[in-house]
């Protein structure tokens, strides 16, 4: 729990809002990632987000990496929460930390057996909104000048997809994954079939539903895009692929309602969300198909550490049977596409 007694004085440093009157502190999420507490104090609203005590020290350079990319958007019309205040010195709380905007909306992570809340259950066309939504918002997320809002230093965008291949690699091989079939087909395919037109901008790194927040109500609005810990400067249209993983081609038939997490029954088609993302960030999108290969392929990897040491963890182990799928996805539509051939 958020220690109140060291957390207020530190406020007042900072000049914020409500000094003399009580705090206010609630959990609303943790993790293994980060934690997030609902912070209130006179007129002050907020939400803290903080390493879990025990978490390695790098952590708390990833909440400073955080704060840069949610600071750095203040001012753009990407949906994002406000900065408010960043904390580096672990001797207030004992990690570092950030203030950021509190968002009163709903996230699809919280959904319970993949069902929309109203009006979104109900009404087909709020609910297509809502995957535009998310379309769009990455789409602006990418024409944000990063050069100029101070994120230069933040990745290494030369050589972007020429360390891709040999990154994953690397963490597969640490992690004893198994010998499945797809993931050196793959794998040699993205390594002959990297793009030509790459423009280097902001990636979030784990796009998806999850990761969002909407306003309550219709029409569809996305009231910030949250979770930066895998932000970087790189491809944004990696970014675009995730988002569209699994994603059927035929969102009309009750297949559509698990394909993933959510129900993606009468959602727009994948081909109307990579328009609708061009149109927005005026990025083609002709060579989608390297990128959905990349995905594929990197989130079997990704899932593959986490079934590597799973334990007795049956969240982990969970992951065992969903990486072989996702490789042969990967090899399939690898070898199916005339990209750049």
């Amino acid at each position: 729990m958020i220690d109140i007694a060291r957390l207020g004085p530190w406020m007042d440093r900072a000049g914020l809002a409500g000094k003399g009157e009580p705090i206010e502190c609630r959990a609303i999420s943790g993790g293994a990632q980060n934690e997030i507490y609902e912070v209130s104090r006179g007129d002050l609203r907020a939400a803290l987000r903080i390493p879990p005590e025990r978490a390695p020290e790098a952590r708390d350079k990833g909440i400073v990496r955080e704060w840069r990319i949610i600071e750095a958007l203040d001012g753009t019309d990407v949906p994002h929460v406000a900065a408010i205040a960043l904390c580096e010195d672990t001797s207030v709380l004992g990690r570092a930390f950030y203030l950021m905007g509190f968002v009163d909306g709903w996230s699809p992570m919280g959904l319970r057996d993949r069902a929309w809340p109203q009006p979104f259950a109900g009404d087909v066309e709020a609910k297509r909104g809502l995957a535009y939504q998310l379309a769009e918002s990455i789409a602006l997320l990418s024409k944000v000048d990063w050069r100029a809002r101070g994120l230069g230093d933040l990745g290494r965008p030369d050589g972007f997809h020429e360390r891709q291949v040999a990154r994953w690699t690397s963490f597969y091989e640490k992690a004893g994954g198994r010998r499945l079939d797809g993931y050196d087909e793959a794998r040699a395919w993205l390594s002959e079939h990297r793009p030509l037109d790459y423009v280097p901008g902001i990636m979030h790194g784990d796009y998806q539903f999850a990761n969002v927040m909407y306003h309550h109500g219709a029409p569809a609005r996305l009231a910030a895009i949250v979770d930066w810990e895998m932000g970087t400067i790189g491809d944004p249209k990696l970014d675009l692929a995730w988002m569209l993983q699994n994603w059927p081609e035929d969102t009309s038939p009750p297949s559509a309602a698990t394909a993933t997490y959510v129900d993606l029954r009468h959602m727009p088609t994948p081909a109307q969300l990579l328009a609708r993302y061009s149109e927005v960030s005026g990025r083609q999108v002709d060579d989608i198909d390297y990128y959905t290969v990349l995905a594929s392929w990197k989130l079997g990897v990704v899932l593959e550490q986490g079934f590597q040491r799973a334990g007795d963890n049956p969240r982990l182990q969970a992951f065992g049977p969903l990486v072989p799928a996702l490789f042969e996805q990967a090899a399939e539509l690898a070898e199916s596409t005339d990209y750049r051939r």
